[in-house]
């Protein structure tokens, strides 16, 4: 990929656009403060709704009537949920609304309700930017990895009993499958989203970048665009501030040296197999479906039951960032630390929708994995793990392209990323709601594209049309798994049952 040559930092004066301050302030003290949330069974609002309740607030929301998985975290926390949505919902005595970004005026008549009464209001990354005020915040971003990465740290930070909320993008089984851990407030780690700049409203001390790459193209039309907006992320960070990046990935190397020329002031920390320093990353292998890895600063072995170096180097990142806070809270690390780190990672079972095993079929020795990979660059790292892990096994990968301008934009990326797969079949491409696409990519050019990189390609429009397709191919063995952001994981699903 060409880039061209950006100024070291983002100019600042149209900033301000992107960096909105929050029209409310969360309090201090939020017992008994009362919170109306729109769109509350998404994941990212059910986890914010979990820290609202665990820090005093009195949360009620609204959704669509179909059942979510997060409908049981938010029955647990007895949280009233409204619906349809309607403007008599709303609480007369609300303090502050929080939104998610799919509604608006337009689309929501909760939402223009809320206008037209004036109450104070926020979306939902505004709200994850006011509660990074109130702690010691730590931001996880980058193109891919963020919620393993994200997971990892929060897990480890568990072992070691900081006292820090966790907020990861999905459900991570060490939180008790949950996307919160919960075990005070002095620190706080999110996952921080770059899409539409939202990222722009936390407040973070620290930061990991796990890589940056284009994506996001119905908002970031080039790779420099996105570039800037990571630039931008990391120019938030307080003077003598660190920034863990990934010396694997060349745009988080971009980054990295891009800030130091405008904020020397920074400490810059790389992760990885290029890496310098305590995080110089060295894969040893795979043994007993175990991946094992060492860091230079640090005695003896890691290891992860989950598959792909990939997953090293986010182990690696949350390793680095776990450290630094124990030193902000401790002053030094212990023996003891270590051993603990080294348990939680160990221990590390994953997150939904990561390289999840959905379920294996013991008759037949058949595994069947899912996982949220919507990017080639995710959907190439993801096949090395498993193959890496499984090299006796055949791969069957079921995909499902999401959004078309993404589609586009990496077309031949994706046409050959499958190399690991042994057999590749594909679907009609999910469409996001926000997008309003116009040009020629459609399935079955990706399906053409493929072919030329994958001697064994197949093509189901509907998801659910392949079913019995996989039943017969199939054998004793094999890993199915499905691939992608939109809702082909029914098929893995599908096929459990019919097996079972």
């Amino acid at each position: 990929m060409t880039r061209s040559k950006l100024s070291p930092i983002a100019k600042k004066q149209n900033i301000e656009y992107y960096i909105r301050m929050c029209q409310v302030i969360l309090p201090d003290n939020l017992k008994g403060f009362k919170i109306y949330m729109i769109g509350i069974k998404g994941t990212g609002m059910t986890a914010l709704a979990e820290i609202l309740v665990s820090r005093g607030a009195v949360v009620s929301g609204s959704d669509v009537p179909e059942n979510f998985y997060t409908d049981t975290a938010l029955k647990k926390l007895n949280i009233k949920i409204f619906s349809p949505f309607s403007s008599d919902n709303i609480p007369d005595d609300t303090g502050l609304v929080i939104y998610s970004a799919a509604y608006s005026p337009d689309n929501n008549e909760e939402m223009y309700a809320i206008e037209q009464k004036d109450l104070p209001k926020m979306s939902y990354p505004e709200a994850i930017g006011a509660l990074s005020r109130h702690s010691y915040s730590c931001g996880i971003a980058g193109v891919q990895g963020k919620t393993s990465t994200t997971g990892i740290t929060g897990s480890i930070l568990k072992e070691l009993k900081l006292p820090v909320s966790v907020l990861a993008g999905s459900v991570i089984k060490s939180f008790g499958d949950s996307c919160t851990m919960l075990n005070g407030s002095k620190y706080f780690v999110a996952e921080t989203c770059e899409y539409k700049r939202h990222f722009l409203n936390f407040h973070p001390k620290k930061i990991i970048l796990t890589g940056i790459e284009s994506d996001h193209q119905d908002y970031y039309p080039t790779y420099e665009s996105i570039l800037t907006a990571f630039l931008q992320y990391i120019d938030r960070l307080p003077q003598f501030s660190e920034l863990f990046y990934c010396a694997d990935d060349d745009g988080a190397c971009e980054a990295a040296r891009l800030s130091f020329s405008s904020r020397p002031d920074l400490i810059f920390i790389p992760y990885g197999e290029k890496a310098s320093g305590d995080y110089k990353l060295t894969v040893s292998g795979v043994r007993d479906e175990k991946l094992y890895f060492s860091l230079a600063g640090f005695s003896g072995e890691f290891y992860l039951q989950i598959p792909g170096k990939h997953n090293a180097l986010n182990a690696a990142a949350a390793i680095a960032l776990s450290v630094s806070l124990l030193k902000e809270e401790y002053g030094e690390i212990s023996m003891a630390n270590v051993s603990a780190i080294k348990k939680a990672v160990s221990s590390y079972a994953g997150a939904k929708r990561r390289t999840e095993l959905i379920g294996k079929v013991e008759s037949k020795d058949i595994l069947v994995y899912d996982d949220y990979a919507h990017h080639p660059t995710a959907i190439k790292s993801l096949l090395s793990g498993l193959r890496q892990f499984y090299p006796k096994r055949r791969i069957i990968a079921d995909f499902m392209s999401h959004t078309y301008t993404r589609t586009e934009a990496l077309l031949e990326e994706f046409a050959s990323c499958f190399g690991d797969a042994d057999m590749v079949i594909l679907h009609k491409i999910f469409s996001s709601a926000r997008e309003k696409y116009q040009g020629q990519v459609d399935a079955e050019l990706l399906f053409n594209h493929t072919k030329k990189y994958h001697k064994n390609v197949f093509f189901f429009n509907e998801v659910l049309d392949a079913k019995n397709f996989v039943l017969e191919k199939l054998k004793p063995g094999d890993i199915f798994i499905t691939i992608g952001a939109g809702d082909n994981y029914v098929l893995g699903t599908e096929i459990l049952k019919e097996l079972s």
